[in-house]
């Protein structure tokens, strides 16, 4: 197969790019550059995206597929009018922000309610609230400008393993390795969903090879988050590692956050409004080929990232003395 990523120097644009020269395909990465270096083995095209004239560097060519990663409507826009004609399947890596009701559990791709999509002025996926509808913005210009029984929508959950450089899964990776008394926020029937980088770039390579069209969430399927906290443990912890779960009511008392950032618990979200974030029925998708890797591979494959790459995840999450507090504090309000 022969494969244009547009993108390729980061995280899942570079695992598409490493499994698939991997697998023997002939891959062709269009990036700026500045992100990252281009995986060994395939061909870099520089390339700004930005400019109308960005794909300049792949004219005339033709690709069996392509995998296209990108927020910007505009680089989209910009993409489709370079490269309708010359290219036989189209996958683009949306986002479950694209979706209007994040507090109703179990909904599907093909049925749940879509946010509006960011208008023609709107281009800055990084400003305020655009990014669910500057995704879904790209969504509307490939699909119309491709065709809809050319190009695969992923729409991709909380995607983590090595190269993620959040304060998320990685935070609960170091967390669980330093063992001892572990805060697990919320309740432990709460789900928890998210998909290894390489699992998603496989099935993104396998759209491109089979031709699947349509809309498809791009997560692995919910678990409790008792059994994710577990899982980590058995994988990373030292022996003597304990969790106690603490309720969302305290936590919010005692300003720890959710999700991501300073003072937060990754993974982690209010309930009930965020109840359907983290719990999407993902059998479609299974059915359709996305295959998912047990929680404790991809805490170990992270791990040893970590290890080697100790400075490259973002600084976040609750701090050691912080956690400390939390925990003192509940324990003496249950005395």
């Amino acid at each position: 197969m022969r494969l244009l990523v547009l993108g390729g120097t980061a995280f899942l644009g570079r695992a598409v790019a490493r499994l698939a020269r991997a697998a023997g395909h002939d891959v062709t990465c269009v990036a700026r550059g500045t992100s990252g270096p281009a995986v060994e083995g395939v061909r870099f095209v520089v390339g700004d995206r930005s400019r109308p004239d960005g794909l300049s560097g792949v004219d005339g060519e033709t690709f069996d597929a392509v995998v296209d990663v990108t927020s910007w409507p505009s680089h989209a826009r910009h993409a489709v009018a370079a490269l309708a004609g010359r290219v036989g399947h189209y996958s683009y890596v949306s986002t479950c922000n694209v979706y209007a009701d994040d507090a109703t559990p179990g909904q599907r791709a093909a049925t749940a309610p879509l946010r509006d999509p960011a208008p023609p002025e709107v281009d800055d996926p990084r400003e305020g609230d655009n990014y669910g509808p500057c995704k879904l913005a790209c969504e509307v210009a490939i699909r119309d400008g491709i065709g809809a029984d050319r190009v695969f929508l992923c729409r991709a959950g909380l995607i983590v393993g090595p190269e993620d450089r959040s304060d998320r899964f990685p935070y609960w990776v170091a967390r669980m390795r330093r063992g001892g008394e572990v805060l697990a926020p919320g309740g432990p029937d709460e789900p928890v969903q998210f998909v290894d980088v390489d699992d998603l770039a496989e099935w993104l390579l396998l759209a491109g090879e089979t031709g699947l069209a349509g809309a498809y969430d791009g997560t692995g399927v919910p678990m409790p988050r008792s059994r994710f906290l577990a899982d980590l443990v058995a994988a990373l912890a030292p022996d003597g590692t304990m969790l106690t779960w603490v309720d969302q009511d305290f936590l919010l008392a005692h300003d720890v956050r959710p999700w991501s950032g300073d003072r937060a618990l990754p993974l982690w979200l209010p309930l009930p409004e965020y109840g359907g974030f983290l719990s999407r029925d993902t059998s479609p998708s299974l059915a359709a080929g996305l295959k998912t890797r047990p929680v404790g591979e991809t805490a170990r494959r992270v791990a040893a990232w970590l290890d080697a790459a100790p400075h490259e995840v973002r600084a976040g999450g609750l701090a050691h003395e912080d956690e400390a507090f939390v925990l003192r504090e509940w324990h003496a309000r249950r005395a």
